[in-house]
């Protein structure tokens, strides 16, 4: 890592985001993040964020974690996205051997990616083997090894099942050359973030490659970032992408109605009563959402750091509060979108393309609806 010692990662983010906003038409023409922002986002160490210290990472707390992508997010949210999900990924690395994960984050460009769980692998002497073909791999053409969660299977072709009965999940780790990338990502949104398929045929899996994704008994790490686990990790990283769009969409409203005469009328936008109500309602909508999700997520990290044990009640506000971020940060987009009028839908102004980004954003799993069914569940059955 070439990052200047004592310079934060938020500050390493907000000192990249004129290079990453410049770059953005092209990641967005190819589909790619491009060479010149890969190199940057590595040399300044953010896809290390959440590697364990042991292995030259930040292990970084979850506020830190979050506000890095909000800066990158306000330059292009294709770009904090994938650095929001390989750094997540990164987290695997506390429940392998200190030997497996020096060889996988060490050895430049030291990225990890992977996608939804799905499929099985075959224990077999030595380790496992697979035949299977996974979605949604954001970061997969900047990694050099991709991850997959698959159900283990018996060498009689039986699941393997937990004492409580629960199928047996790990983790499999290997090269990106192992595998073949299937480029289907052609989304409205996102469009850069290359969240690919990608395909393994009798792969032979070393069993120092496998591990338990998110069992605090895996772990060999001692730092409290762990006992989170990468599903909160992820939650509360992409709410704050969302948070970064949001920003830089409402900036960008606020600083064309400045200027602005809409048509017909006889004053700029920025002397207009409903413009000034509506922006007025809407910064306060976007700081209520960034205060509440830091505030869930400083809270639980407080008990987190003092207790070493993650409760099933900070999971549970962790879910809502960047849920409910994600929806808010979807609202505040619209509101500057409609707010700049015709203006908007032009590629060259800096709406279409975040509003795009945004919705896409939406439709992820961290922002589905059944969450919130999930947690008045949860409230309505307290005090049974």
């Amino acid at each position: 890592m070439d990052a200047t010692p004592g310079v934060s990662l938020v500050e390493r983010a907000r000192a990249l985001a004129p290079l990453i906003a410049g770059e953005a038409d092209e990641i967005e023409r190819t589909r790619r993040l491009t060479p010149a922002v890969v190199s940057a986002l590595i040399e300044n160490g953010l896809y290390r964020a959440l590697l364990p210290q042991s292995l030259g990472g930040a292990e970084a707390a979850p506020d830190v974690f979050m506000q890095m992508l909000e800066e990158i997010a306000k330059a292009d949210a294709s770009a904090a996205w994938c650095l929001g999900q390989c750094s997540v990924c990164a987290m695997i690395a506390a429940s392998l051997d200190h030997d497996t994960a020096h060889e996988i984050f060490n050895t430049p460009p030291g990225i990890l990616a992977w996608g939804a769980i799905a499929h099985e692998a075959r224990a077999v002497e030595g380790g496992y083997r697979a035949t299977a073909r996974w979605d949604f791999a954001s970061g997969s053409r900047q990694a050099n090894w991709l991850g997959a969660h698959v159900r283990i299977l018996s060498g009689d072709g039986t699941p393997r099942r937990h004492a409580d009965g629960s199928p047996e999940v790990r983790t499999i780790l290997f090269p990106v050359a192992s595998a073949t990338l299937h480029d289907v990502w052609n989304a409205i949104g996102l469009a850069g973030t290359g969240t690919d398929s990608y395909e393994v045929r009798n792969l032979f899996i070393p069993e120092r490659f496998a591990t338990f994704r998110d069992v605090p008994q895996a772990l060999r790490e001692p730092g409290p970032i762990y006992r989170l686990g990468t599903g909160s990790a992820f939650s509360l990283g992409f709410a704050a992408v969302s948070l970064g769009v949001a920003r830089a969409t409402l900036e960008a409203a606020i600083a064309l109605a400045r200027g602005k005469h809409q048509s017909l009328a006889a004053s700029a936008m920025r002397d207009n009563q409903a413009v000034q109500g509506l922006i007025g309602r809407t910064e306060g909508d976007l700081r209520a959402a960034r205060a509440y999700l830091y505030a869930t997520a400083n809270a639980m990290w407080r008990d987190l750091s003092a207790t070493g044990e993650f409760s099933n009640a900070h999971r549970t506000a962790v879910r809502l509060a960047a849920t409910w971020t994600i929806h808010q940060s979807a609202r505040v987009v619209d509101a500057a979108y409609h707010m700049a009028g015709a203006t908007a839908v032009f590629r060259s102004n800096p709406f279409e393309r975040r509003f795009r980004d945004m919705h896409a954003i939406a439709q992820q799993i961290q922002a589905r609806d059944t969450h919130y069914e999930d947690v008045g569940k949860l409230i309505l059955a307290e005090g049974r």
